[in-house]
């Protein structure tokens, strides 16, 4: 392709606290590189309807505090078809535009990787997602906010919990990972998580009933992953009160709370590295990677392995929390 003089960026599939962050440092480095930069609005469907506008320095000035994305973000169909990504690819041409930085999860990542390998467009990804469940980076940009949030959530669910002596489902967001509930459970004190990546072995809720969660306490949370494969909270609740109907049981799903709010230092700074280093990979004529960051350093993830690869739960976090919440 040449020269790489101008870059798109885009944000796809749910928000995430720290996306404006990442927005900002992708934009700001380009620039500082001597690159043109080009904001794509509403993900892929932009780049198809030819939805494009000049980033310069100011338009990304006061964001790094917002949460959600000023780029929007949107599901696009069309994109998913040949002749979308065609015309997708049209606009890009036609706005001169070189490569693409996607920010987003899973989905967008194989968006982006088809549309490489079609057109022969570098693309490189930032894994913007609050579920953290993108395989080559510690955490993604939103997680650590979404997981403040989920404790902030559960500490106020705590004193009526304590109050009513009542036990409390509380179903997060994670839809097939359990980083969120598990890492919830153990910073708020719940007494369980249930997550999907454990349902096939055990019977998660008996485990539980079974390890004497009365005998010390007179409320009991349990943090569920919104999921297929465990149900979700108003399974286990309706559960409860079949099999066990002396409990006095309550519900509460956080749902899209978990995706709003300022992001967090640790985001913010997540996003900052990343889109910095989006712009290094661009200069280094890397493509089709997503960038990652584990045990600190900066690492260049294939698009294959970050789709592909499941991003494993850490079972010593497992024993953790049993351990704490006798």
């Amino acid at each position: 392709m040449g020269a790489i003089k101008c870059i798109g960026i885009l944000t796809s599939g749910g928000d995430a606290p720290g996306m404006n962050a990442a927005i900002r440092a992708v934009t700001r480095s380009a620039i500082y590189n001597g690159l043109q930069v080009k904001g794509i609005y509403r993900g892929y469907r932009g780049l198809v309807t030819g939805e494009i506008k000049e980033f310069k320095s100011q338009n990304v000035s006061n964001i790094i505090q917002q949460g959600g994305t000023i780029l929007k973000t949107a599901r696009c169909q069309e994109f998913m078809t040949p002749e979308g990504r065609k015309l997708a690819y049209e606009n890009m041409k036609a706005e001169n535009i070189d490569a693409l930085v996607i920010i987003g999860g899973d989905g967008s990542l194989t968006g982006a990787r088809i549309f490489a390998q079609e057109f022969d467009v570098p693309c490189i990804g930032l894994p913007g997602t609050i579920d953290n469940d993108l395989y080559g980076t510690d955490t993604t940009i939103g997680y650590d906010t979404a997981l403040n949030t989920i404790i902030d959530a559960v500490d106020k669910i705590r004193d009526t919990a304590t109050s009513h002596e009542r036990l409390f489902f509380v179903e997060v967001m994670g839809r097939d990972a359990g980083f969120l509930a598990l890492n919830g459970a153990i910073a708020s004190g719940a007494e369980a998580a249930i997550i999907p990546e454990f349902n096939t072995e055990v019977d998660q809720l008996e485990e539980f009933i079974k390890n004497g969660f009365r005998k010390s306490k007179n409320s009991s949370i349990v943090i569920v992953a919104e999921s297929e494969v465990t149900g979700g909270a108003m399974h286990y609740a309706e559960r409860v009160k079949n099999e066990y109907p002396q409990y006095d049981v309550r519900v509460t799903i956080l749902g899209h709370l978990q995706r709003g709010g300022s992001p967090t230092a640790h985001d913010r700074i997540l996003a900052s590295r990343l889109g910095a280093a989006a712009i290094d990979a661009i200069m280094e004529d890397q493509r089709n990677v997503m960038i990652g960051i584990e045990n600190d350093e900066v690492v260049y993830i294939p698009f294959s392995k970050a789709i592909k690869n499941d991003k494993p739960i850490k079972r010593d976090l497992v024993n953790v929390l049993k351990e704490l919440s006798i």
